[in-house]
């Protein structure tokens, strides 16, 4: 493990900011992507906020750490967002085996992370309602989502009506557990989509409400999403919330 490698035989007083930055050093020159040194970085900054916080020493009945070193994250490139137009969608759906193309179409009009469609039950479901739920302890914020259900997604669900008592989406009469991976290339390679993975999806949804004009603020609640700052990715596709400040400039030409 990389903490055991590096920091093994190091008390918790040494580990210091310049010891954190020669970590950080060791592992550029190993080539490794500043968004897994951040992942490392992450879980140092918990463990020694606990050490600090949290962890007594039965001796003296102190903490083990008297301050938490400053840990700065390294700048992650930005990349750009990968998302399908609603033509391309189309193609992968006419791609793709009925099952799949379900699970893509109901991912698409829900935005829904790929877990909590094939592991969505019945019970979590009310079709007079037009509305289905993500508990906190399936989500990845850890708070429950409210998910609305359009025609689109209305319409697959009552495909699957009768075929399981407790979930949704089957295959030959058994839930589905996982996306192939070798089916789901192929499909992306009859479809003509080149560098597209199944979160993109959910990229794709976002993307497509935006453009429609969703507000930033409705779909953090879509989504789930825990701040607004993890939608503020998908607001360059939008300007329709400017046209009138824009407008203020016009002149004669």
């Amino acid at each position: 493990m990389w903490f055991t490698q590096h920091l093994g035989d190091l008390p918790l007083n040494s580990i210091t900011p310049n010891c954190i930055s020669d970590l950080v050093r060791k592992l550029q020159q190993s080539n490794v992507t500043p968004a897994t040194i951040n992942r490392y970085l992450a879980v140092l900054r918990i463990i020694l906020r606990k050490a600090a916080n949290e962890w007594m020493n039965e001796k003296n009945n102190d903490y083990w750490l008297d301050k938490v070193p400053k840990i700065k994250q390294l700048e992650e490139p930005k990349r750009r967002i990968r998302f399908l137009t609603q033509a391309e969608a189309k193609r992968l759906i006419s791609a793709s085996p009925s099952h799949l193309a379900d699970l893509i179409s109901f991912s698409l009009a829900t935005g829904l992370r790929q877990a909590n469609v094939l592991y969505l039950e019945w019970s979590q479901i009310d079709m007079d309602a037009k509305h289905a739920w993500i508990h906190p302890d399936q989500a990845k914020a850890k708070k429950p989502i409210a998910v609305p259900l359009n025609n689109i997604a209305l319409s697959i669900i009552t495909k699957y009506q009768g075929k399981h008592p407790t979930r949704v989406f089957t295959y030959k009469g058994n839930p589905i557990n996982t996306i192939e991976n070798r089916t789901w290339k192929k499909c992306l390679a009859r479809a003509g989509i080149e560098n597209f993975k199944w979160h993109d999806i959910r990229h794709t949804w976002a993307s497509w409400h935006v453009q429609a004009g969703t507000s930033l603020q409705t779909l953090m609640e879509l989504g789930g999403w825990a701040s607004i700052d993890m939608v503020l990715k998908y607001a360059h596709l939008s300007s329709k919330h400017l046209h009138d400040v824009a407008r203020k400039i016009e002149f004669e030409i």
